[in-house]
């Protein structure tokens, strides 16, 4: 494995044109965006494609969002591009917006976990921007580490989780954003949101008007339309709970107890916990951004500090925080 650490605001062309031939030659690089870091692979190459989930562990019926360095590169890979489509892109492009539309017949069904439509997006983020530029092909790319687990928000993470299963991790320090794009399915007669984020339904609807919301269950092995629709995703090792405000009080007393019988109890909190012995305890920031960038990273704090259970202030629930609350909902299902 190879590790190219880049100025993340001017990368360097050098460094990019050699993470650019690996993924050009078929090779996994794990390459920072404004949300996440992401394991890239050539997204025509059925083989290349095919390594990102064996390195992940992935489930098949779990479809891959494919990167490209301009709008007029994600009309290209659209069977076609509605109006909407159009309106979105130069509205939210780049940036953490993923569309989901018909797919060009180039794009492998691999990709798209045999379903007719594909998630295209255009990230912000200097490095990754440079590098599809540099690359010069659309770019396959979930998140960089092993499937359902917290994802990696720097180059760290990425390296503890996948190690020698990547080709090359392009260093551009922490993800300013913090977690994955809004998912926004334009597939349909309505568009509708299948992943929250941190562009919200009242940041959409401005833009293109009604916005639906997915209704009913996915059985568990079909073929999800977007990613990050697993039940349990974004999980640590530790167990995860959500504390509402009326509980709280006893949680924690009831931590406590765990802690007297040999558990380690952490804790992502908005307000200080009153029982010293649940540490370590990160204060979380109260505003939706903040909380979205801090997320993961603190996740990883807890894991690496060997926490076996890990508490949670939930957020409020508001438009604003549905991509933070869709995020630690899944980290607490059950496995």
């Amino acid at each position: 494995m190879i590790l190219l650490a880049v100025d993340p605001h001017r990368p360097d062309p050098a460094a990019l044109e050699q993470a650019a031939r690996v993924l050009r030659d078929g090779g996994l690089v794990a390459f920072p965006t404004e949300t996440v870091y992401g394991l890239g692979a050539h997204a025509l190459d059925p083989a290349a494609v095919q390594r990102i989930y064996q390195a992940k562990g992935r489930p098949a019926y779990n479809p891959l969002i494919v990167h490209v360095a301009d709008a007029a590169a994600a009309r290209a890979l659209a069977a076609s591009w509605p109006e909407q489509a159009e309106r979105l892109a130069a509205a939210f492009w780049p940036g953490p917006l993923t569309l989901v539309l018909p797919k060009h017949d180039s794009i492998p069904h691999s990709v798209t976990a045999g379903l007719p439509s594909v998630a295209l997006r255009v990230p912000a983020h200097p490095v990754a921007h440079a590098l599809l530029r540099a690359a010069g092909i659309p770019v396959a790319a979930p998140s960089a580490n092993r499937s359902t687990a917290v994802s990696p928000t720097t180059a760290r993470h990425v390296a503890r989780s996948l190690g020698e299963r990547v080709d090359v991790i392009v260093d551009g320090g922490p993800c300013p954003v913090g977690i994955e794009s809004t998912v926004l399915s334009l597939a349909g007669p309505v568009p509708t949101l299948l992943r929250p984020g941190t562009i919200s339904v009242d940041d959409l609807r401005p833009v293109i008007g009604d916005v639906a919301l997915p209704s009913g269950a996915t059985h568990a092995t079909a073929a999800r339309p977007s990613p990050g629709m697993l039940d349990r995703h974004y999980a640590p090792r530790a167990t995860v709970r959500l504390v509402p405000g009326a509980e709280r009080a006893r949680v924690l007393a009831d931590a406590a107890e765990s802690v007297d019988g040999g558990n380690r109890v952490g804790a992502l909190l908005l307000e200080d916990a009153r029982d010293a012995r649940i540490a370590p305890v990160v204060r979380m920031p109260d505003d939706p951004a903040g909380y979205a960038a801090r997320l993961y990273a603190a996740l990883h704090e807890l894991d690496e500090a060997g926490c076996d259970l890990i508490l949670i202030d939930p957020p409020p629930d508001a438009p604003a925080w549905s991509g933070v609350r869709d995020r630690l909902r899944r980290a607490a299902t059950s496995p």
